[in-house]
């Protein structure tokens, strides 16, 4: 099992995060890319709704997020940065193939850049500013926005197999982006998109990732409760 109080790697993560980020938290993806090759690591524990200790910003993140992780004697922030570290280690993350390489490279870019920003800006209105009488008018144009970006994904994805090919880092990213809309019913409109999803949370190594994540999460909160 990956996590190992003695191990040398370490990954930095949240606990009492509100309830909608339940198994959202971005470490998990770093977590899944650990599992998928058996690499022990321990986890250094934040609080999510306090701030950072001193120090913080300046020996792990600067801008005081998650995940961030200490690897072979190098520190890493960002999610794609960690990914992009480990793939360059295990050809079980990253395909060493010069042109499924390029793709995972590519469509790991694309998960960040191009799907996920349409993400999130469905996730503010949603979740973020719910309660703000803007939001229910400018809906809409993000779901529309949001729909353009996962029509082209929906058309460029090949039923029942990986972005790159085989299984790989673009994949961690791209699934882990589309949980981000898990609060709406929006993915039963691209069933391609839907069954890659599931294919990838059926994973052995994304279900231990989850299960040690929500252990280290703990309960959820409520949002204005402090931790």
């Amino acid at each position: 099992m990956p996590i190992d109080p003695q191990a040398e790697t370490v990954l930095v993560a949240l606990k009492n995060v509100p309830a909608f980020a339940h198994g959202l938290v971005r470490d998990l993806r770093v977590r899944w890319a650990l599992e998928e090759i058996d690499r022990s690591y321990r986890t250094e524990i934040y609080e999510a709704m306090t701030p950072r200790p001193d120090g913080y910003r300046e020996a792990w993140q600067p801008f005081g997020q998650v995940p961030a992780l200490e690897a072979d004697g190098v520190r890493l922030f960002e999610s794609g940065a960690i990914l992009l570290h480990l793939g360059e280690q295990d050809e079980r993350l990253l395909p060493r193939e010069p042109q499924a390489r390029g793709d995972a490279y590519s469509w790991l870019i694309a998960a960040l850049n191009t799907v996920e920003p349409a993400v999130m800006d469905l996730q503010w209105v949603d979740v973020f500013r719910a309660r703000e009488g803007w939001t229910k008018e400018a809906r809409p144009g993000f779901v529309d926005f949001l729909r353009v970006r996962l029509t082209h994904l929906e058309e460029a994805m090949e039923p029942d197999t990986w972005l790159a090919g085989t299984f790989s880092i673009a994949d961690i990213l791209m699934v882990t982006v589309l949980r981000e809309i898990r609060h709406t019913d929006i993915l039963d409109d691209y069933p391609k998109l839907k069954a890659y999803k599931e294919r990838g949370e059926v994973r052995p190594a994304f279900i231990q990732a989850l299960a040690d994540q929500a252990a280290d999460l703990g309960a959820p909160i409520k949002l204005g409760e402090p931790a």
